[in-house]
């Protein structure tokens, strides 16, 4: 890059000036990941100091039956196939209830678009399991889902939406965000929800006062110029209602466990290789610096791995997701290594040992818990860059 260029950003950046189109792309081009990193990580200390969030969840996938083949996806299954599944509500309550005694918080619920469950599931499933667990918050339903919801039900969104609040509904998902360009997005999304009605959904939800996560899938077919695309469609979105509260670039993942049955589901792995370590830091960074208006940037540690994560929050991230259990949507497709699940003892060891100060977090983010950082008396204790 241009020393002049690279001076001009710097400037930008100490000074809280918004960044532009061009000063994305310019970034990506950048092949500077200490610089890029310091300066992602003057954002997030700005706005996070050296805090580290996490919360204490579980992720619940009622069914894996899905009427779209998304080129990325192996998590789907057709009707009839030997691994489809679609739980019945009392067996989601007991998987939910079997983490009661771990002070979870969270339910994180997102399933296939199944073509015969009917709309009634949905909010009863979330009564159900709110009645069960009256102190966890429900995250539950992409915007796709929602859509979907309004085909099945004859329901508009805003009216679903409504049901599903009176049900126990506290945040959607950020899911189904993918990547917004269509000269992307037709490659890889085989559903009817783009854009348009991505963001209508979430408009809506943030109308009616909840608050949501946004997302991009990245590192498949996207260049850069897409990603800063859509963090900028997001970001204008955000301008408008103030909605989102944390941002989550989710890394693509090939699939290494369904070629065993003989089926690859995820079409785009023979053209593609994952993003790199270094690739994804670099995504958290730019988009750390392009989001300004986004309290929040979570790496996902299970799509990830735990060095990358690690090293993520010093470039720009500022939460590490939760606990987790049983993800299945990368955990059936890419044997990746990462554990199923993280206790609250291992987060936040790995939160210090990065060198910052764990908090444990609720849906809304509001702190329920504060812990001490690394141990200043440990000799070569990390601490976090300071900028």
């Amino acid at each position: 890059m241009d020393v002049g260029l690279k001076r001009e950003l710097e400037a930008k950046v100490h000074a809280g000036e918004r960044l532009t189109r061009e000063d994305g792309i310019a970034l990506y081009e950048s092949n500077d990941l200490a610089w890029l990193g310091g300066l992602a990580h003057e954002v997030r200390t700005r706005k996070n100091g050296d805090v580290v969030h996490f919360n204490v969840n579980r992720h619940l996938n009622m069914t894996n039956v899905c009427t779209a083949s998304c080129a990325y996806c192996s998590f789907q299954r057709k009707p009839g196939e030997k691994d489809a599944y679609t739980m019945r509500i009392e067996e989601a309550v007991r998987l939910a209830k079997a983490m009661e005694n771990d002070n979870l918080t969270e339910l994180h619920i997102v399933n296939g678009l199944h073509p015969n469950l009917p709309w009634r599931y949905y909010p009863r499933s979330l009564s159900e399991l709110k009645k069960a667990l009256p102190n966890v918050s429900l995250k539950a339903f992409t915007a796709t889902e929602i859509h979907h919801f309004e085909t099945i039900s004859g329901l508009s969104a805003s009216e679903i939406l409504d049901e599903l609040i009176e049900a126990g509904l506290e945040s959607l998902t950020g899911g189904g965000a993918e990547i917004f360009d269509w000269e992307v997005r037709q490659h890889i999304v085989d559903h009817r929800t783009h854009w348009e009605d991505w963001s209508r959904i979430h408009r809506l939800a943030h109308e009616k006062g909840l608050k949501t996560p946004s997302t991009m899938l990245y590192g498949h077919i996207e260049e850069p110029r897409h990603r800063v695309d859509h963090v900028l469609r997001l970001r204008e979105l955000q301008d408008e209602t103030g909605g989102f509260q944390v941002f989550i670039p989710l890394r693509y993942q090939h699939d290494f466990v369904d070629m065993q049955d003989g089926k690859v589901r995820n079409k785009l792995q023979a053209r593609t290789t994952m993003a790199t370590g270094a690739e994804a830091l670099k995504t958290f960074a730019v988009s750390r610096l392009l989001f300004d208006n986004v309290p929040h940037v979570k790496c996902f540690w299970v799509m990830h791995g735990l060095q990358t994560t690690q090293l993520a929050l010093q470039h720009g991230a500022d939460d590490m997701d939760g606990s987790v259990v049983e993800y299945k949507i990368t955990h059936d497709a890419d044997n990746y290594g990462t554990p199923n699940k993280l206790t609250r003892e291992d987060l936040l060891e790995l939160i210090r040992d990065a060198g910052f100060r764990p908090v444990e977090r609720n849906t809304r983010y509001e702190a329920i818990r504060e812990y001490p950082g690394p141990d200043p008396d440990r000799r070569e204790s990390p601490q976090a860059m300071r900028v």
